[in-house]
């Protein structure tokens, strides 16, 4: 049984988060918490860095109580409809970032709906927020769109770095059923080269993926990268952290920002 986590802001509840749930635990049960944050708590963690100043909607006390409660009463509703094991929490007056941050420490998985959490930002703040987000999480992201097909194909971003080596690994650690699915190695880069580790990075992932293929992508257009991506059925995307300086690094960050911010399909993030 793995231990997920699912943040909801306010009135505001991800089906999209939801239902990535329900089908993770039609495949092997799983522990569910939800986490009813305040409009405040829930800009504070994901949305606003302490540089950027509080832009957050604040919203009458008792208003926002009542939202929240309803939406804690729907969430173990659907729950219960769908036999999966839940864990709400309660303590929103007194719930402080930090504790949001812990629990993240003792879970496996932590799902955002991204059109409920990155609705109003540029795509040029993508960078920025995400890594934000990543920096307090203490285990890996899903990040999904409201609408989706579930993945039957993943497609794992390698530039060579360590993050990436490792978002793969953690994927197979995590998600053991998905590696039976069609899966490609994508090395993408803007000038000729070979892929970095070759024969290291095709050991480890054949080891854990059954079908799988590589395939070197050379493009200058991160719009290129999300046609390629969107064109392939089912498609998830996992890729390394947003802590990375370096030109491959970047170049993977901009296409990842450009795909999230089309909310067609999920991406899994990881960091060390």
């Amino acid at each position: 049984m793995k231990k997920v986590i699912i943040p909801f802001d306010g009135g505001k509840f991800s089906e999209g988060a939801f239902s990535f749930a329900i089908h993770l635990n039609h495949t092997h049960p799983i522990l569910l918490s939800g986490i009813f944050l305040s409009q405040v708590d829930f800009s504070g963690f994901f949305l606003v860095p302490p540089s950027f100043p509080d832009t957050s909607i604040h919203l009458e006390k008792s208003v926002e109580e009542e939202s929240i409660r309803k939406n804690m009463e729907f969430f173990i509703s659907l729950c219960q409809k769908n036999n999966i094991a839940c864990r709400i929490h309660k303590d929103m007056d007194e719930f402080a970032l930090p504790e949001l941050t812990k629990e993240t420490r003792f879970a496996d998985l932590l799902i955002i709906g991204s059109e409920i959490i990155f609705k109003n930002i540029s795509e040029n703040d993508y960078n920025i927020f995400l890594k934000h987000t990543l920096q307090h999480t203490e285990c890996p992201v899903m990040v999904v769109p409201e609408k989706f097909c579930f993945p039957s194909l993943n497609i794992l971003a390698y530039d060579g770095s360590t993050s990436s080596v490792f978002a793969i690994k953690q994927f197979a650690y995590l998600f053991p059923d998905f590696c039976d699915n069609k899966t490609i190695l994508a090395y993408a880069y803007q000038e000729a080269g070979d892929i970095p580790s070759e024969v290291n990075i095709e050991e480890l992932a054949a080891s854990h993926f059954t079908n799988l293929a590589i395939t070197i992508l050379n493009t200058a257009d991160k719009e290129n990268f999300k046609e390629w991506v969107l064109k392939h059925e089912n498609p998830l995307l996992v890729c390394g952290s947003f802590g990375r300086s370096g030109f491959s690094s970047q170049l993977i960050k901009s296409f990842v920002i450009n795909i999230i911010n089309d909310h067609r399909i999920p991406v899994f993030i990881t960091h060390q």
